[in-house]
């Protein structure tokens, strides 16, 4: 047992210390770069122990950079060296990534579709939803069902313009990537996209991705426990590309299953093959990520991307964020169909944001078309059904220094609805909207 009781981390909070936090960095790190040996993890972290005790006398708290070159040392010195660069070269990016924020904006971000986000603001403005007064003065007024209109519109224009980009490159393509970040809507917008192109005559194969899951007792966990879903290095990346590789070539291969009840793929499951005129159709999470469709011609490629490109100001003066909308929109769907409570979300949200920025964001400016799935009519929706929830989630992690991120999270999106006016009937939102996926009520089965 550790001599050691705590940590401070970076903010100066004081935690428990917990020798299986180090175990899971160690094992995310090995996976990064092909490792699956959870065992190794947690003999090296037993070293990283034994030298931080060599090091520091009793009752001492080690601070998180001091754990971390620790690792670093114990790595090198048993001759991981590729697990120790993928895991410098992490920490190095956390370290960029807490600098760029320091610096509050001075410089726009590279990944950042500053064309498209013009257009959205426009709109949001000629619409009176560019803040939330203006869209409370709306929604005063009896303008919800219209306002609902509206941005079902602006989002099926979105959807038509892709559908006609894909029928207009057709004749070369192989596959379409429907890509985007968790709850940013690929599901509906696939089944939408794939009913527009077949009016032209096109052909598709559903390819899915999830079946390739590694099993689950090889996947990393956080330091709280939870499996972690969300990197691209929890699919089999290399029998995707050979099977995408194979399938462009007009070859059979047999497809996995992946049994999430048991956390088991059972290999040569499903045989699959193009016939003439098909295109392969892909909703993945990362389908943005080169090492999903790596040699493969560009001409084949036709990638989309989505995100709830909300432009309104909160009554802070500060912008909406994407990624609030997206939890939301999570904790709701995943309540409904996969019993997994808001606050469980809320918890876990770290993780799907800390995916995010490493494997998805870097990558958008590879797309060929960005659909905003946004709609302002979706806050005062979220005031009605889930405000008391960030209510509760405000104060209970206030003071808790192991749910620093839940707090900052549900702060922020606790006083971004505290100044909405509240819908209550969400009958006027279409059951084919991408926001039925999350909402429920929605003609298609998902």
């Amino acid at each position: 047992m550790s001599k050691f009781t705590h940590v401070i981390k970076r903010s100066g909070a004081i935690v428990p210390f917990r020798q299986e936090r180090i175990a899971n960095a160690i094992y995310r790190a090995a996976v990064a770069v092909g490792g699956r040996d959870k065992k190794t993890a947690e003999k090296l972290a037993e070293k990283v122990v034994v030298e931080l005790e060599k090091i520091f006398p009793e009752k001492h708290k080690p601070h998180i950079e001091e754990i971390q070159d620790a690792v670093e040392k114990v790595l090198i010195k048993n001759g991981h060296t590729q697990v120790a660069k993928e895991y410098i070269l992490y920490r190095n990016e956390n370290i960029k990534r807490r600098m760029e924020k320091a610096k509050k904006d001075a410089q726009p971000s590279e990944n950042i579709p500053w064309t498209k986000i013009w257009h959205i603001m426009d709109w949001a403005v000629s619409h009176n939803v560019h803040t939330v007064e203006a869209l409370n003065e709306r929604i005063r007024k009896g303008e919800f069902p219209h306002l609902v209109h509206e941005s079902e519109a602006a989002y099926e224009d979105d959807v038509a313009t892709a559908a006609n980009y894909i029928a207009e490159r057709s004749k070369k393509l192989k596959m379409v990537f429907i890509s985007g970040p968790s709850s940013s809507g690929k599901t509906t917008t696939t089944i939408k996209l794939e009913k527009k192109l077949k009016k032209t005559g096109l052909k598709f194969k559903s390819f899915v991705v999830d079946n390739y899951f590694f099993n689950l007792k090889m996947h990393p966990k956080d330091e709280f426990g939870d499996f972690d879903f969300e990197t691209p290095q929890a699919l089999d990346l290399q029998l995707i590309n050979k099977h995408i590789k194979k399938i462009c070539n007009g070859e059979r291969v047999l497809i996995p299953y992946y049994d999430f009840k048991t956390g088991t793929r059972y290999p040569n499951r499903t045989p699959m093959k193009l016939k003439k005129k098909e295109i392969l159709l892909i909703d993945s999470l990362h389908g943005l990520y080169p090492e999903m469709s790596d040699g493969i011609p560009d001409e084949f490629k036709f990638k989309v991307y989505l995100e709830p490109l909300l432009q309104m100001k909160a009554s802070s003066g500060r912008y909406i964020r994407w990624t609030d909308i997206r939890m939301i929109r999570r904790m709701l769907r995943d309540s409904v169909h996969r019993a997994y409570n808001p606050t469980q979300t809320l918890e876990h949200w770290h993780y799907v944001r800390s995916s995010e920025t490493r494997h998805i964001i870097p990558y958008i400016n590879t797309t060929d078309y960005i659909i905003n799935s946004g709609m302002p009519y979706e806050i005062p929706l979220y005031k009605a059904k889930l405000f008391k929830e960030f209510e509760k989630w405000n104060t209970k992690y206030k003071d808790d220094p192991l749910k620093e991120d839940a707090y900052e999270r549900a702060s922020r999106v606790y006083n971004v609805l505290k100044a909405v006016e509240p819908v209550e009937d969400d009958s006027p939102v279409p059951p084919d909207s991408v926001l039925r996926e999350f909402i429920g009520g929605s003609v298609y089965e998902y």
